[in-house]
């Protein structure tokens, strides 16, 4: 598994993909960060960072797809996947260093984020808990969707339309809160129950709030284990077709 996730490592971290991916990223959060900063009536930087957060995951999700439309498309497409899927490697090996090597690059991400606490800490004051708890729950909430972004990837060979996809899915879980709330679903309190036990964001405000719930943190790794074997199972399908 090491050998796929140094692989996959470095066709981020040897590109400049991995570099422009963070640099749109941190523009975002920079954005995010002084218009917080501009609405407020004081000259200490005073604020919580739930907002930002919230904001910044909107947005994020046009980066997931960008992160993730490459992990088995390309390969796919440039034909390195029948090495691929030739090798001693196992499927489960393949999956989780591809999925463990993207993750880093979130996690990378993240990591150059911290800069913006430090400095509002630095002049105001930052309530850490709260801060801390957002940090745990954007992590929880990009580890899902890099799972559902690789998914999409691995059920088609165009990386265009894997993205194209995956920001639909993702999007349409984003919101898939608001709409159990319309008046027609509401109508049916079953269907709305089970539409709204899918709901990421509610799970996210509790984090943002700064409480970490058991059922929330099981939710997300939940949804990443179904989302990684359905990948597994997708890509064992592709192996024994080949023969």
């Amino acid at each position: 598994m090491f050998s796929i996730y140094k692989k996959e490592l470095q066709s981020f971290f040897f590109t400049p993909f991995a570099y422009i991916l963070t640099a749109l990223f941190l523009f975002l959060y920079t954005y995010m960060f002084n218009t917080a900063i501009g609405n407020m009536n004081s000259s200490v930087f005073q604020f919580s960072f739930t907002d930002i957060f919230y904001n910044v995951i909107i947005f994020f999700i046009f980066l997931i797809p960008i992160m993730t439309m490459r992990s088995y498309a390309d390969e796919r497409k440039f034909g390195t996947e029948v090495l691929l899927m030739t090798s001693p490697v196992s499927v489960l090996k393949i999956v989780l260093g591809k999925y463990l090597a993207t993750l880093t690059v979130f996690l990378f991400m993240l990591a150059c984020s911290l800069i913006f606490p430090i400095v509002t800490a630095a002049n105001g004051e930052v309530v850490m808990s709260q801060l801390i708890c957002a940090y745990i729950g954007f992590f929880c909430w990009g580890a899902m969707y890099i799972a559902i972004g690789m998914l999409i990837s691995s059920f088609t060979e165009n990386s265009i339309i894997a993205a194209v996809l995956g920001e639909i899915v993702m999007f349409l879980f984003l919101f898939i809160d608001d709409f159990s709330q319309t008046g027609f679903i509401s109508q049916y309190p079953k269907l709305q129950s089970v539409l709204y036990s899918f709901a990421a964001q509610p799970r996210f405000a509790y984090f943002s709030q700064g409480f970490i719930r058991i059922s929330d943190i099981v939710f997300f790794i939940s949804a990443v284990v179904v989302c990684l074997a359905w990948n597994y199972l997708s890509i064992e399908k592709r192996r024994w077709n080949r023969g």
